[in-house]
């Protein structure tokens, strides 16, 4: 029961949240599975982190968690930006960032500092210290787990239907979006 309660709850709070936002626009542009192995491994993580810790996660300075995540979240709406906005690269298709490693590197950073002190893992160390460490890591893990491959799946889906430009442009200002709304929350917060 620990566990459904746990993905039930992590899985409702990370639907609204920018990590699956940002989910979604690396899978327009990277290899889906790959980014999906990349953000599972940095929400496992975190997951440990949030069971292990608990409290502690608490005492690392929000602004700064914050201001690191922005940034990222920055960068990669420059990137998606710069690439959707190149009406030149037709003759050559698109360009993407391929390999495994590069696209998982990516995915693991931008889910492992844009998670610290988030809802979800804030969550995860309350629910691990009432319901059992490890019923609240899989339950947890889970729906995070899920979270992200449904947010690739439709990024994927939404890419089959409408041009790859028009994609990364929207996945650029809704990374732009989500730099700003984390900066905000620095001085909102």
């Amino acid at each position: 029961m620990a566990i459904l309660t746990a993905f039930g709850l992590i899985f409702l709070a990370e639907l609204p949240d920018k990590t699956m936002f940002a989910s979604l626009a690396m899978g327009t542009r990277m290899r889906p599975l790959y980014v999906w192995f990349g953000t599972s491994s940095a929400f496992i993580v975190h997951v440990a982190i949030a069971v292990g810790a608990g409290g502690l996660l608490g005492l690392l300075p929000d602004w700064i968690v914050k201001l690191v995540s922005a940034s990222l979240f920055a960068f990669g709406a420059f990137m998606l930006l710069r690439a959707g906005g190149d009406d030149d690269e037709d003759e050559d298709g698109p360009k993407t960032v391929t390999g495994f490693w590069p696209v998982y590197s990516t995915a693991f950073m931008a889910v492992f500092i844009s998670e610290w002190g988030d809802l979800t893992q804030i969550t995860t160390a309350n629910l691990a210290a009432s319901n059992g460490a490890w019923s609240t890591a899989i339950g947890s893990a889970a729906a995070l787990m899920s979270v992200s491959a449904l947010a690739l799946l439709a990024g994927r889906f939404i890419a089959k239907r409408v041009p790859l430009k028009t994609v990364q442009r929207i996945g650029g200002l809704c990374m732009l979006g989500l730099a700003i709304w984390t900066v905000t929350e620095i001085f909102t917060g």
